[in-house]
């Protein structure tokens, strides 16, 4: 087989898999808006997959957005007050952790701590039979199971993106005020980046949380129904999961800052 046959055949496979994706991803959309789809046991499975990736990461994303405020933020805060270019400070801590980094991190923090896990509990559910037991008992796998997940991670990671903000910016500002005493007011603080905010920045953010976690949400659904009957199954759909789902969270994001920015 040549390497053009090679490329091409891998091209294909791609592209199968992507449409494979997104109907993955229309289809939990277009479901999830007909009310008679939220019976009380799939309303159930949303309210726990909301507490383990949303309430239960809160915690967890909050250590990591102060880490980051403090070794990001601050350092900012503190060196362009010093070079008197503190005017630059809102755009720069904008385009770095706004339009980039957060949407980035969160996306990354909820893969590695919910994508996985949402792999490995399918895929041993499909092992131990209990999908088909839940099909038997007249509950549609794809609602009671992919649906909520899918929209679970979506939800989380946006709210999860919003905490960081505020928490890295927070922690920031104020490790920059113990470092550098001469630092602006909080109020003028605040404005600063609220004024270099445009609305195509918010779009960026939005895009870049939300179309990754749908697709990430999507994958890891995928990866863990898709083990047959093996145990040893289940570690390699996770692996494969987050794999994949790093993948398509960078290639999103790229795409994302080309379609918005250049």
């Amino acid at each position: 087989m040549t390497m053009i046959t090679q490329v091409g055949l891998s091209a294909q496979e791609g592209w199968r898999e992507l449409r494979y994706l997104a109907a993955v991803i229309w289809t939990v959309l277009s479901k999830s808006a007909r009310p008679r789809n939220w019976r009380s046991a799939v309303r159930a499975e949303l309210s726990r997959q909301l507490i383990s990736a949303g309430i239960e990461s809160t915690w967890f994303v909050s250590r990591v957005a102060l880490a980051v405020g403090i070794s990001v933020v601050a350092q900012a805060l503190v060196w362009l007050n010093k070079i008197g270019q503190s005017k630059l400070l809102g755009p720069l801590l904008v385009t770095v952790m706004i339009r980039e980094a957060v949407p980035v991190i969160t996306n990354l923090l909820v893969i590695g701590r919910n994508g996985t896990a949402i792999t490995a509990e399918l895929a041993n559910m499909k092992v131990s039979e209990e999908v088909r037991v839940l099909d038997a008992q007249g509950l549609d796998p794809f609602i009671y199971l992919v649906m909520p997940r899918v929209l679970c991670l979506t939800v989380c990671v946006l709210y999860l993106g919003v905490v960081f903000i505020f928490i890295s910016f927070a922690s920031g500002y104020f490790c920059g005020l113990l470092l550098s005493p001469n630092i602006s007011d909080p109020s003028t603080f605040v404005n600063t980046i609220l004024n270099a905010v445009d609305p195509v920045d918010v779009i960026s953010f939005l895009a870049k949380s939300v179309i990754p976690a749908l697709f990430t949400g999507a994958i890891c659904c995928a990866e863990g129904l898709r083990v047959s009957s093996a145990v040893t199954e289940v570690p390699g759909a996770a692996r494969r999961a987050l794999t994949r789902s790093v993948v398509f969270l960078f290639s999103i994001s790229a795409l994302v800052s080309f379609l918005t920015y250049l």
